[in-house]
């Protein structure tokens, strides 16, 4: 039971680790100009998760994948997409910063905690990291899509 517990709180101090280090990266690429290849390498770097569908401990029913991957899309994304907006100065494009931003990734900090609680009741902790793994993922790809799109109308 303590090893439980301990795999449950290190999983929230890393939750809030990492939301604090996005917090933080998306204020810094605010101050810098941005490319084509900042916007694009995040889904690509975060792609290689799905290794960990190799392991039969992380293998979820196929419906609830394609569950939380529509919740990405279509609840997490959105606000994301909304507030994410470039600015062209010069010849270079850059972020422009939103203050609304921190608040969203707050609030979804809290609905994956709040979430996390709920489905491990009903999965085991790995298959709750792929779950979330996929909830993550389903949010970040429609919401860089946009980057992009919007990034070349600007070029």
């Amino acid at each position: 039971m303590a090893s439980a517990q301990l795999i449950k709180y290190g999983s929230l101090i890393m939750s809030i680790v990492v939301g604090a280090a996005v917090i933080m990266v998306r204020m810094r690429a605010s101050k810098q100009p941005t490319t084509l290849r900042k916007i694009i390498m995040p889904p690509l770097g975060m792609s290689t998760g799905f290794l960990m569908f190799i392991s039969p401990l992380t293998r979820v029913p196929f419906p609830w994948a394609l569950v939380a991957l529509a919740a990405g899309m279509l609840l997490f994304a959105p606000p994301l997409i909304v507030t994410s907006n470039f600015e062209r100065v010069g010849d270079q494009v850059f972020l422009r910063r939103s203050r609304l931003f921190v608040y969203i990734i707050i609030g979804l900090f809290i609905a994956r905690i709040a979430l996390h609680d709920v489905v491990e009741h009903y999965v085991s902790v790995p298959q709750t990291g792929a779950l979330f793994f996929l909830l993550a993922f389903g949010m970040l790809v429609p919401w860089r899509l946009a980057m992009m799109q919007r990034y070349r109308r600007l070029l």
